[in-house]
């Protein structure tokens, strides 16, 4: 753990509180997590659009949609063979292996490239899986870091640099793909994924040293070192499946997933449909559709990361100090469901538009962090594998049931916007049901998150 030996804060830790609670001893860590996961998301984001443009141009949008699918098969082995490797190798091992083989790859793509390879498709199915795997890994580490009094406190800027490595990584592919091309992107987000490896290894070589400085009487015995220790067997689907905690965990993901893409659906379908009645009612229009479709996502997004950094910076922390995770898990199922109330009877683009946004931005900040504080009062196998299985396969699940709920609905349902709207409202009452049950599991994990709520009851 973390030394907190310091008795005065200092100024980088007092400017911090502006935030979420720092004590002494306790900034640096939290920041080059935040740092580490920004490199991470970074290079997922430099490599966003290279995947894009391999898939559209290499296979088409229906391929694309197939490809999807094929990553959750994909991940039916990959998070197994994770589970494998994990039970048999250390901690640092595991991390720096599996992201050394993620840069790798990256390098062979490119080299395949130069040859003319076609990439298209096992490039989608790739980043798929990278996307997925990294980060569930990142977080799991870090994870095994903190206890869960810790954790509730400085993941809100540990998630602070997921989110703005996401805006960063945007905005360097806007400034260099052109002048560089699309194929060296893979070389920009290789070297990234190296700068984020040096980064983790300094931060479990300062816990070892942290550890190293305790007086005697407080070390654990070498053989109790267990961060240098390999995870003991288990599967991960098995971790899962027979932990009730773990398996609401992963249908809480399942569901959110499964929500969030129908609501992507739902706001694209209305997109459209707005468009094309603005230019059947105005012939001169000086935009084109595309031009249309595209003016609306720039703004949307823009409001969306914007108001996602600004609930992460000043509003999660203080959620999870006065009220608790189990009041965390609740308010994103809950401004969903009132959302897609008013695109169910409402389906204008005004409303549908801030329905999202208010939702994403929810999901990127606050959802984001609660999801990774769950995971704090479990051992370190179910961080590592049974983590694994939920940041990935579950939710790649949920992707895949959004898509067989959208090809049913326009295929054979004639399902209208309204309709898929409705068909969110129910999934959500799953959903806070799910809630409800994994707030009250954590309460009983870690009595301090209850004391949080009846203390903000009695005030």
């Amino acid at each position: 753990m973390i030394d907190h030996s310091l008795p005065r804060k200092t100024p980088l830790e007092r400017f911090l509180n502006l935030f979420t609670e720092v004590r002494s001893g306790e900034a640096l860590s939290a920041l080059m997590l935040a740092l580490n996961i920004y490199l991470i998301l970074t290079a997922y984001y430099v490599l966003k659009p290279v995947r894009e443009a391999l898939i559209l141009a290499g296979g088409g949008a229906e391929i694309k949609s197939y490809a999807a699918a094929g990553q959750a098969m994909l991940l039916l082995l990959a998070v197994p063979f994770y589970g494998w490797l994990a039970s048999r190798v250390s901690r640092r091992l595991l991390i720096n292996g599996v992201t050394l083989f993620f840069t790798a790859c990256l390098l062979l793509f490119y080299f395949l490239a130069q040859i003319d390879t076609p990439l298209g498709v096992v490039f989608f199915l790739w980043v798929g899986i990278f996307n997925l795997m990294v980060p569930a890994q990142f977080w799991a580490f870090a994870n095994d870091l903190y206890t869960p009094d810790e954790g509730e406190r400085l993941f809100v800027i540990v998630a602070f640099g997921a989110s703005l490595g996401a805006v960063s990584g945007s905005y360097l592919d806007h400034l260099l793909i052109q002048s560089l091309g699309v194929y060296q992107m893979m070389l920009v987000a290789a070297g990234i994924l190296v700068f984020s490896l040096l980064i983790t290894n300094f931060l479990q070589t300062s816990g070892r040293a942290s550890h190293d400085k305790l007086p005697a009487k407080d070390k654990a015995p070498a053989s109790a070192n267990k961060e240098e220790e390999p995870l003991k067997q288990g599967g991960s689907f098995a971790m899962v499946f027979n932990n009730r905690y773990l398996l609401l965990i992963a249908l809480l993901m399942l569901l959110l997933n499964w929500v969030n893409t129908t609501g992507e659906y739902i706001l694209g379908r209305t997109v459209l449909e707005s468009a094309n009645q603005l230019l059947a009612d105005n012939p001169d229009y000086p935009l084109t559709k595309e031009q249309i479709i595209g003016e609306f996502y720039a703004g949307f997004f823009t409001v969306v990361n914007i108001a996602g950094l600004v609930l992460q910076l000043f509003v999660v922390s203080r959620i999870l100090k006065f009220y608790g995770v189990r009041v965390a898990l609740m308010i994103l199922p809950l401004i969903a469901l009132g959302g897609y109330i008013v695109a169910a009877f409402y389906p204008v683009l005004a409303y549908v538009r801030w329905v999202k946004t208010a939702e994403n931005a929810t999901d990127y900040s606050l959802q984001n962090t609660v999801r990774q504080v769950l995971f704090l009062p479990t051992t370190r196998e179910q961080k590592y594998k049974a983590k694994q299985a939920i940041d990935t396969f579950f939710v790649r699940a949920g992707d895949v049931l959004s898509a067989v709920l959208v090809f049913a609905g326009t295929t054979w349902l004639a399902l209208s916007t309204q309709g898929f709207a409705m068909v969110n409202i129910l999934l959500v009452c799953f959903w806070l049901i799910i809630a409800l049950l994994i707030g009250k599991h954590y309460r009983r994990l870690v009595p301090h998150d209850a004391d949080k709520s009846s203390r903000k009851t009695e005030t």
